[in-house]
């Protein structure tokens, strides 16, 4: 079947951006996951829609891959099409506008804002997500989130009909959004922005860039925060105040760095990744009878 797939998707993308049996690991922050049956990077808006209706046509199981940051691939990998929007990546800024497609990093993004003096984006300097994956959730760090200057959304339905959603269309809540509920795949968005000081911008984005250097282990693979943040209490603490730092599975660990991260130390498979996910989740129930809702996505199939 991925050879039928393969050759039937060769007249919509270029042949060249058609992969077979691709090992996922290559394109997630964890660097882990198995193979994808068949990993497709169409070039347009266009083109992506023409493979969502052929994965809906044909009963094709069809998984949207953004920048693998906030996700863990299972070892057995991904079946059917996965489809990566990373060539969908412009950036167009016009007066306090700013375009960006799905594929862009959400970093650069707000790089490029930045540099026009426009202030708004400087709380995801530091999010290593795509434009969609920022979308999907809602994407948030230091006091900011998405919902704080979107305009717009440009998505595409499971059936490869493509829509316009406005914000309150796009029911943006504490890292969940209308594109994750139903399933929808985020092609572009308009964010409004304003005008702001370059040296004030410069200089928060400089605060928080410090921030997360100095506090988060990016010196390993992980997932970034794995935890959603409980009511009343914040996951890191949590995890910390129950000993679980430096502890882990196989080659992966809580982070001694900031105890809501778990690292791959270098050997590490996705299976060890979730089950130090489990371990954590059952110490802290028992310790403090808090349930810990995981805000990474954990996908595919364990190994047969």
């Amino acid at each position: 079947m991925k050879e039928q797939w393969m050759n039937d998707l060769k007249t919509i993308v270029n042949p060249d951006d058609i992969k077979i049996d691709e090992p996922l690991n290559k394109y997630t922050m964890t660097k882990l996951g198995g193979n994808a049956d068949l990993l497709v990077m169409p070039s347009t808006e266009e083109e992506a829609a023409e493979v969502v209706k052929y994965a809906h046509q044909h009963d094709v199981p069809l998984f949207l891959l953004g920048n693998g940051s906030n996700m863990v691939i299972r070892d057995g990998g991904l079946r059917g099409i996965v489809l990566n929007l990373s060539k969908l990546d412009e950036i167009r800024i016009e007066g306090t506008t700013v375009y960006a497609q799905a594929g862009a990093l959400i970093i650069d993004v707000s790089r490029a804002a930045a540099a026009q003096s426009l202030s708004g984006l400087e709380f995801s300097c530091g999010i290593p997500g795509s434009v969609g994956g920022a979308m999907a959730m809602n994407a948030g760090a230091y006091g900011g989130e998405i919902n704080d200057v979107i305009v717009s959304c440009k998505i595409m339905t499971p059936t490869g009909d493509i829509l316009n959603l406005t914000k309150e269309q796009l029911e943006l809540g504490y890292r969940q959004s209308i594109i994750a509920k139903k399933g929808y795949y985020a092609l572009s968005s308009i964010f409004e922005l304003k005008k702001g000081d370059q040296a004030t911008i410069d200089e928060t984005i400089a605060d928080l860039t410090y921030k997360r250097e100095s506090k988060q282990p990016l010196e390993y693979p992980s997932a970034g925060s794995v935890f959603k943040r409980p009511p009343g209490h914040f996951a890191g603490k949590l995890i910390q105040d129950s000993g679980l730092q430096g502890k882990g599975i196989g080659g992966a660990e809580v982070s001694t760095k900031h105890a809501g991260f778990i690292i791959n130390k270098g050997n590490a498979t996705a299976t060890d990744y979730i089950e130090t996910i489990r371990m954590v989740q059952r110490t802290v129930k028992e310790k403090f009878n808090i349930d810990l809702e995981t805000e990474v996505k954990i996908v595919g199939e364990d190994v047969k």
